[in-house]
C-alpha cells in the first residue's frame, strides 16, 4: 500500500492505492468518486443515453460488464437518467467456461435487481462454440465466436425492444482494436473503431441493427480491475479456453509492454485514432442487407450465414480468409450431392464404415 496521502483530498486520508491512469496516489473513497465521475463525464459530453431509453448491457459476468452495470445503475440512480436497464448475455457454449460464468451473471441480477435474458449459439445457429472448435481447430475459432456474437447481441436486443446496447468495452480493448486494423489494414473498421457510439444516425459505415455505446470508453482496463476489487462485485476472471490462441492476445501484450514504459501511451492511441482521416476516394463498403437473415452486412450474403454453410456443409473455413478454394469445395459437394445416383461423398462415408 502507498505510504503517501491521497493527492484528491489533500491528505485527508491515506492513499490507498495509484491510479493507473495519472500514477498518482489515491485513497479508496477519492478513487472510487473519480473513476465514477469520469465515466458520468463520457455519457453527457458523448450524449449516449435518452431519458425513457431501455439499455441492454451485454453481461459477461467478466469484470467489464460488471463493473459497466454497476456503475450505470449508480449513475441512473444518483443522476436521474431515467433509463430502464436490463441485463443482456449470451451462451456461447463452452464448458467450463460460459457455464460458470453464467453463474456469475444471474447473481448479478439478484443484486442489482435488473432483468436478465439468456440466448445461446446453439438456438440461434445450430452450433455450440465447442462444436465449432471440434469442426475447424482452435486456429481460426475467435471469428466465428466474434461474428456470431455480435449478431446474437442484435438478435436478444431486439427480443428486449431496447433502444441501445451497452458493452463494457475499455480504453485498453479499444487501443488494441486501433492497432489490429491498422496491422491487418483493415481501413473500413479503422474509420469507425474509435467511436463511442455505432449504428446510429451519425454512423454511416456498416453497423449493427441496434446502436451500441461505449461508456467505459476512456477507462484503463486496470483502474476496471482495482474498482471491482476495492468495491467488492462479484465477477468471473477466468480467461475464455479458446482465445489463448487469438491474433488479439499478441496486440494485448504489446499494449501492456507499452503501457509499463509510458502510462498514457493507451490514451494516445485512442486520441490517435480518433484524428485519423481516411481519403474521399478511399472504397469503402457499402451498407446493405442479408439475403437469407435481412441482417446488416456489406456483401449480399453476412459473414454469420457463410460460416454457418460452411459448417453445415463440412467447409468450416468458407467464411474465413480467401474462401475461393473453399467455395469451389463446396460447390463440388453440392454438385456432385445433387445426383440421384450414390454420389463420391457417400461412397466414402460408406467405406469408411465398412472399414471401421
Amino acid at each position: 500500500m502507498p505510504s503517501a496521502t491521497c493527492v484528491s483530498c489533500n491528505g485527508q486520508r491515506p492513499a490507498a492505492l495509484v491510479r493507473p491512469k495519472t500514477s498518482e496516489p489515491y485513497c479508496k473513497q477519492c478513487f472510487f468518486d473519480a473513476f465514477e465521475r469520469e465515466i458520468h463525464e463520457t455519457i453527457v459530453k458523448e450524449q449516449l443515453f435518452k431519458p425513457g431509453e431501455t439499455i441492454a448491457v451485454a453481461a459477461s459476468g467478466g469484470k467489464d460488464s460488471t463493473v459497466l452495470a454497476h456503475v450505470l445503475k449508480l449513475l441512473n440512480e444518483r443522476h436521474s437518467y431515467g433509463l430502464k436497464l436490463v441485463l443482456l448475455s449470451i451462451d456461447e457454449g463452452i464448458t467450463g467456461y460460459r457455464d460458470d460464468s453464467l453463474e456469475t451473471v444471474k447473481r448479478n441480477q439478484q443484486q442489482y435487481e435488473l432483468p436478465l435474458i439468456i440466448l445461446t449459439y446453439k438456438e440461434l445457429y445450430g452450433w455450440s462454440m465447442d462444436e465449432i472448435v471440434k469442426a475447424v481447430g482452435r486456429k481460426n475459432n475467435c471469428t466465428f465466436c466474434g461474428v456470431f456474437r455480435r449478431q446474437a447481441l442484435d438478435r436478444g436486443a431486439m427480443k428486449l425492444s431496447v433502444n441501445k446496447i451497452a458493452t463494457g468495452h475499455n480504453a485498453d480493448d479499444i487501443a488494441e482494436t486501433i492497432l489490429m486494423n491498422i496491422l491487418r489494414g483493415d481501413i473500413a473498421r479503422l474509420k469507425r473503431c474509435t467511436l463511442i457510439m455505432t449504428g446510429d444516425e451519425s454512423d454511416d459505415s456498416e453497423g449493427s441493427i441496434i446502436p451500441r455505446c461505449k461508456p467505459l470508453k476512456y477507462a484503463y482496463e486496470k483502474e476496471i480491475v482495482l474498482y471491482a476489487f476495492y468495491k467488492r462485485l462479484d465477477y468471473f476472471s477466468t480467461e475464455c479456453l479458446y482465445s489463448p490462441n487469438a491474433y488479439r492476445g499478441n496486440i494485448r501484450t504489446y499494449i501492456k509492454d507499452l503501457e509499463r514504459l509510458r502510462p498514457s501511451s493507451i490514451i494516445d492511441i485512442i486520441h490517435s485514432g480518433e484524428q485519423l482521416l481516411v481519403k474521399q476516394s478511399t472504397k469503402m463498403p457499402v451498407q446493405r442487407v442479408c439475403e437469407r437473415c435481412s441482417y446488416c452486412s456489406s456483401m449480399p450474403i453476412c459473414k454469420a450465414c457463410l460460416l454457418i454453410e460452411g459448417l453445415n456443409k463440412g467447409v468450416p473455413k468458407l467464411g474465413i480468409g480467401k474462401t475461393e478454394r473453399y467455395r469451389k469445395e463446396m460447390q463440388k459437394k453440392d454438385e456432385c450431392c445433387s445426383d440421384q445416383s450414390l454420389c463420391h461423398c457417400m461412397k466414402e462415408k460408406l467405406t469408411v464404415n465398412e472399414h471401421n
